[in-house]
């Protein structure tokens, strides 16, 4: 299972047990901090990913960073993934408690990445496509910018992706020219 599609159930898991416990704002603000701090420190995500640290240490760790900082919930939460061997998927946990959030409010979260930053024309043609595709009126998009990218636009809404990049166009081009359409195919 992908590390992203493991996150989201993850995610909502704790989206659904903090509900159940009418904790939910107080876990949305531990995933906040913990996103915050996932970004800021690459140490702690490159730790977390690394197969030789051993998992009760990993959990010492998040516990001596976060520890009274969070709730219980989100407490307990960090010792299940880590005895789930799942603590390189935090980051992506905590965005996606975020996103499905956001979503549970009524708003639909979408990250666009462009080569180059979107004119205020494009960003408003890239909501109402949003728009379209989720049927939500209220639309919170990020944007990032990855040069490698080279044109076009990588559009991330929920768990779906929408890859239409340039360089995505190329990688289907070569994996294309090496095909042999004169040799027989059993």
């Amino acid at each position: 299972m992908s590390e992203q599609r493991a996150a989201s159930r993850y995610a909502k898991s704790l989206l659904d047990l903090a509900q159940e416990r009418g904790t939910l704002p107080q876990v949305k603000e531990d995933m906040d901090l913990l996103a915050k701090t996932m970004e800021q420190n690459r140490d702690l995500r490159l730790l977390l990913r690394n197969p030789i640290v051993k998992h009760d240490k990993k959990l010492a760790i998040l516990r001596a960073i976060f520890g009274g900082k969070v709730s219980e919930v989100t407490e307990k939460f960090f010792a299940i993934i880590t005895q789930h061997n799942r603590e390189s998927a935090l980051e992506w946990v905590a965005t996606e408690f975020q996103s499905q959030y956001e979503y549970l409010r009524g708003i639909q979260v979408a990250q666009v990445t462009t080569a180059q930053p979107l004119t205020p024309a494009l960003r408003e043609e890239v909501t109402q496509l949003i728009r379209r595709q989720t049927g939500l009126q209220s639309i919170t998009l990020t944007e990032k910018i990855d040069e490698s990218l080279i044109g076009g636009f990588v559009l991330r809404i929920g768990d779906q992706q929408i890859d239409d990049s340039v360089r995505n166009r190329l990688r289907k081009l070569r994996g294309e020219f090496t095909k042999n359409p004169y040799q027989p195919q059993l």
